[in-house]
């Protein structure tokens, strides 16, 4: 069914100028495959399903990481399964500012800060806050495509722990808070715990894209931009990434980039 055409249905719908919507309507029959639908999405696992316009039949199969849907009025494509996961090394300031966009941005957030001092007061609604050691939290999350690992601590004992198992998984995003020479720092540091040069360079650092980023607010936006990106597969010029833009600063001596 298609709404939008006439001026008054694109009112009643809230629709822009010359906008339109299209609803598939489907009676639900034992061809629509929708319990077997259910149990896979509570397994956990993320499901393509592919229903034939004509028939009425649903076809469902193993759905790949990226998101999708399509629809060309002979079969609409549709993909189920859990929400994107996100794991932040740290409770402190940041990580506040930066659970509170992630949330906006329907990621299920987990917290991990095993220190007690920094977790005693946090109330945060909407995150799960674990005092587990980040490498068994890492473990125990079973991290996949759909996941992005984010340490905030400053403190190797915590960051590198989560860093060297956050490496060896799928997880589409890992980053790490620090400076250029603290990034390199840790860099050489996770070669001891025999990572590859390949795994080593999925490490996101310094993690954001430089915008100038100051305050625990602004360096959130910065570094879930910086996320955003890397799930939509987006590659961001080296002006963009922190390093780059310091060190092109550096060398011009000025805060601004050839007219950018």
């Amino acid at each position: 069914m298609k709404y939008g055409i006439s001026a008054e249905e694109a009112h009643h719908f809230g629709l822009p100028c010359g906008g339109t919507i299209q609803l598939v309507l489907e009676p639900l029959t034992l061809a629509s495959g929708i319990a077997e639908l259910c149990a896979s999405v509570e397994a956990g696992k993320r499901v393509a399903r592919t229903l034939d316009m004509a028939t009425g039949v649903a076809r469902l199969e193993p759905a790949p990481a990226t998101d999708g849907m399509l629809f060309d009025d002979e079969r609409l494509l549709t993909i189920h399964g859990p929400r994107y996961r996100m794991l932040v090394i740290g409770a402190g300031q940041l990580s506040r500012y930066l659970w509170s966009i992630a949330v906006g941005l329907d990621y299920q957030v987990t917290v991990c800060d095993p220190r007690e001092e920094y977790t005693q007061e946090w109330d945060v609604a909407g995150t799960t806050i674990v005092h587990t050691m980040p490498d068994d939290t890492v473990i125990d999350m079973k991290l996949d495509e759909r996941c992005a690992v984010i340490a905030l601590t400053h403190d190797p004992k915590l960051d590198d722990l989560a860093l060297m198992e956050a490496l060896k998984t799928p997880a589409f995003y890992v980053g790490a808070l620090g400076s250029r020479r603290n990034n390199a720092a840790r860099r050489e540091r996770l070669k001891e715990f025999d990572l590859s040069e390949a795994e080593l360079a999925h490490l996101h650092g310094p993690v954001g894209i430089y915008i100038g980023s100051r305050t625990p607010p602004e360096i959130a936006v910065s570094i879930l931009a910086e996320v955003i990106a890397a799930k939509n597969g987006v590659s961001l010029p080296e002006l963009l990434q922190v390093e780059g833009a310091k060190a092109v600063r550096e060398v011009t001596g000025k805060g601004e980039f050839c007219g950018v």
